[in-house]
This record gives structure tokens, C-alpha cells and sequence, in this order.
């Protein structure tokens, strides 16, 4: 979402850019940020002038423990009048990507919590928290129970604290910059420094008591509140504390990690540790609550990793009445999915697959069905099989066709007719289909009378024809 999609845009217009230069991060910047932006402003806040720590950070940084999270603290420090990214970018820079999970717990956590720290700089730690990530869906940040929790302990004290008429608590922005972030609209904070977002006056729609989150992803109970991630597990916090334990990071660390391989499988072909791992956590990426596994993305993830088609769409499948509280949207799922079924290509891996989801049976939930239960075998035989046959049948209807225009002269047809009439007849075998059922065997068994010059189809009629008839 664009800052001119959201009500806060006309408060934070684009900043301009400064021409000043600056030669170290130690150094104090020649312009601040303007303290006040709001509705009447013209102009956005001027960041102040200087160029990125990231140039500027000497060589032969400290890369034990300790040398770098005081290089860290430091950075924190010093950056509150540099634009967000400015100060995350050079994060990064200090940061192995490695390093950086078991750095934000030890070093930005405790300052993310701090409520003796200035609002400022708790701001820029949470957007340091959120940049870490930045690329990908908030959904997939391992620090969101984290920032959650965080933003309904301050949400509280924003709300309860004693202010006279006119006057905000002292943390109604840090409160607005946390519902920013979870909201997935972090970025659009980038541009501004600490300083400005801290001192910044809110409309009253984006005061801390008009501020809530999407109930899908966040539930709150009395003075309790709990997180439940895309994966199901449950990160409790009391009084504002986070209560996470170490094999909850690591388990928020390797969701994370497996989102990613899952987003980079778009574009190239995923190791076989990188798949295996992939595959482990499928059940929990694919869920809808985790927004991780679009469908529109599948063609794109199996273009480079074939051998993942038949996991992902029963992983999909499994889930796509996940959200109980809306049947249309589940329905819709699973058309999609059902329709892209029916759509494969007459290919060996189209056969492979869609006999592995013949044979599969996981149980899911079926609106059809008088128990409205169903296993994703039965589902794909009763609404993609017969599609994905009349397909397969009118592609080698067309390769006929082009080779007596003398279009092509390859075996083509041959090849088509032979593995199209062997997937049938071991569906045969396998009792997934009833040859003597001579209504749901009529089109193939035509299509084998057709092209019983081919030894394949004549074999494959002759079966029909006799289990129909004795």
C-alpha cells in the first residue's frame, strides 16, 4: 500500500531532496528535519543532509560479538536525524545477513522495550526490526509477534496515560509507526527520519485509540494478548511482555528462511537441502492466514522446480477451506486450483502428478459432500479428471492436424496417444477408474477407437470394450 492510499499520506508528503553532503555518521548533520508536518503543510519534511553510513563506515569494521553490537548501538544512537532507510541500509552493511536474527535479539529487542529510551530511537529500532525483512510480506518477519506485542503495550499506555485537553501521550507516534509497520506499510517510512516521525503531530484517525489491526492475523483477550502466526503457533505475551522462548525464534527463524526459498523459487531452481526444507514447512507457508503461497505464483514456482507441482497444489488444496468463516472465498480456491488441474499440458510430469493426486488421501473439507468432507483423490477425479482428459484428447486432435498440413513431421502423435492411453489404463489398474462404467469411459473409449492404429489405443479399447460387455 502507497502512502496515497493510506489517511497518514497528507500528513507525510515525499521528502525533498538535500544537496548538502556529509562526510561521516559521527558528524552532526547540517539540517534537520523540519519538527512539523501536517495537514496544512506544503512542502514534506527536508531529511537532513548527508550521505549514507554505509559509505562512510570506516574500514576494517569489528566482526566479533561484542565490537558489533556496540557498532550497532552506536549506529542507533547517532542516526536519529537520517532518513529510516538511511540507517537500516547501514545496518545491513555492519550485519552479515547470517548474524543479523540473533543481533536484533540481543541488541534492537531490548531497545525496541525500553520505555526510558527516546521515542526516536525506539523508532528507528522498529524500522530496523522491519527492514531486516523488508522485502517480503510482514506476515513472514519472525519479529512480528515481537512488534505486536510492543505496539499493545504502547497502545495502552498511549490510551491511559494522563494528558490535559490538547496534549498527546508522549508515545502516540511511536504507537502509529508500530501499526504502520504491521500493517505492511513500513516502507512508506523510509524517507523520514526518527526525529520528524517522532515529532510529528497525528490527526485524530491516527491517534493511538482509533489505531486496531485486522482481527485475521492479531486477537486480543482482556489484559492478556496473544499472537497466532501463519504457522499456528501461538507467541503469548502478559502485561505487554513478550513470553517467547528460544525454540520459538528458531522456529520463527526457520518459518522465515522457508519463505524466502519459496519466494526466490520464482526465479530459479531451489537446491536440493533448500526443497527438502521447503517441503517440510509447505503445510504452514501455504496456509491462506500466512499469505506467503499466492496460486497465481505456482506456474511461475514449478516452471523452475517441476518436481514441487504436486506438493504445492495439495498443499493448497488442503487449505483452501481454510478460512471457516468465508465457504464463497474457499470455493473460489478451489475452482481456481481445479481449473488449472484441467489445464496441464499432455506431458509425462502432468501425468505423474495428477496420478499422484488421484491417489492421494488427505482429507479436506468438500461443500458437495452430505458429511462436507472429502479426500483431494476424489475431489480431482470428480472435478478436474475429465477436463484434463478432454484437453490431453483435443492437443493430440491438434498435433494430427498440423501434421497432415505438413506442419510438422515428427512422432508427435504417437507419442501423445501413447502416453495419454497408458495414464488411462493404469488409472484402470489402480480401481481409480471403472471400465465398466460406459458413461465416465465413453470419450476415452472413443478417442482409443479412433487411434487404434497405434498399438497403445487398440490395447486400451479392446480393455474397455471387454470389461463393458462380460
Amino acid at each position: 500500500m502507497s502512502m496515497s492510499s493510506n489517511p497518514s499520506s497528507r500528513f507525510f508528503p515525499k521528502p525533498q531532496q538535500s544537496h548538502s553532503s556529509q562526510s561521516h555518521l559521527s558528524q552532526q548533520p547540517t539540517a534537520t528535519t523540519s519538527p512539523t508536518v501536517g495537514p496544512g503543510s506544503t512542502a514534506g519534511p527536508s531529511t537532513s543532509a548527508g550521505a549514507s553510513p554505509i559509505a562512510a563506515a570506516p574500514p576494517g569494521l569489528p566482526v566479533d560479538g561484542e565490537k558489533l553490537r556496540t557498532s550497532v548501538r552506536h549506529l542507533l544512537s547517532r542516526a536519529h536525524a537520517l532518513p529510516c532507510s538511511t540507517t537500516a541500509q547501514a545496518f545491513c552493511s555492519l550485519v552479515h545477513e547470517g548474524a543479523r536474527f540473533q543481533l536484533a535479539l540481543d541488541t534492537l529487542l531490548p531497545l525496541l522495550n525500553d520505555e526510558s529510551a527516546e521515542i526516536a530511537q525506539r523508532i528507528l529500532v522498529a524500522y530496523t526490526i522491519h527492514s531486516i525483512y523488508a522485502p517480503h510480506p510482514i506476515a513472514i518477519n519472525p519479529f512480528r509477534s515481537v512488534l505486536y506485542t510492543a505496539f499493545v503495550a504502547e497502545r495502552k499506555r498511549a490510551v491511559q496515560a494522563p494528558v490535559g485537553d490538547g496534549e498527546i501521550a508522549k508515545n502516540e507516534q511511536f504507537v502509529w509507526v508500530l501499526w504502520k509497520i504491521l500493517k505492511g506499510d513500513g516502507n512508506d517510512l523510509g524517507p523520514y527520519s526518527p526525529i520528524t516521525l517522532a515529532r510529528s503531530p497525528l490527526p485524530y484517525e491516527l491517534r493511538a485509540a482509533n489505531l486496531v489491526l485486522e482481527e485475521d492475523a492479531f486477537t486480543e483477550s482482556g489484559s492478556s494478548t496473544s499472537l497466532q502466526d501463519s504457522n499456528g503457533r501461538v507467541s503469548p505475551s502478559v502485561n505487554g511482555s513478550a513470553m517467547i522462548s528460544p525454540s520459538q525464534d528458531e522456529a520463527a527463524e526457520e518459518f522465515a528462511r522457508g519463505a524466502r526459498l519459496l519466494l526466490d523459487a520464482r526465479s530459479r531452481t531451489l537446491t536440493l537441502s533448500e526443497r527438502n526444507l521447503v517441503l517440510a514447512l509447505l503445510p504452514d507457508l501455504s496456509h491462506p492466514s500466512a499469505k506467503v503461497l499466492d496460486l497465481s505464483e505456482v506456474g511461475h514456482i514449478t516452471s523452475k522446480n517441476p518436481s514441487m507441482r504436486y506438493p504445492l497444489y495439495a498443499a493448497l488444496l488442503t487449505h483452501h477451506f481454510a478460512d471457516t468463516r468465508s465457504a464463497a472465498s474457499g470455493l473460489e480456491r478451489m475452482e481456481q486450483m481445479v481449473a488449472d488441474l484441467r489445464e496441464l499440458p499432455l506431458s509425462l510430469n502432468s501425468f505423474d502428478m495428477l496420478g499422484s493426486m488421484l491417489r492421494d488421501e488427505t482429507p479436506i473439507r468438500d461443500p458437495v459432500t452430505p458429511d462436507g468432507k472429502t479426500t483431494i483423490g476424489v475431489l480431482v477425479k470428480r472435478e478436474a479428471l475429465g477436463g484434463f482428459l478432454s484437453s490431453c484428447i483435443q492437443t493430440v486432435e491438434w498435433a494430427e492436424r498440423e501434421e497432415r498440413e505438413g506442419l510438422v513431421s515428427d512422432d508427435r502423435v504417437a507419442r501423445y496417444v501413447k502416453g495419454l492411453c497408458m495414464f488411462y489404463g493404469r488409472l484402470i489398474e489402480t480401481d481409480i477408474v471403472d471400465a465398466t462404467d460406459d458413461v465416465a469411459t465413453a470419450e476415452m473409449k472413443h478417442f482409443a477407437l479412433r487411434y487404434s492404429r497405434f498399438e497403445d489405443a487398440n490395447a486400451l479399447y479392446r480393455t474397455l470394450a471387454y470389461a463393458q460387455n462380460h
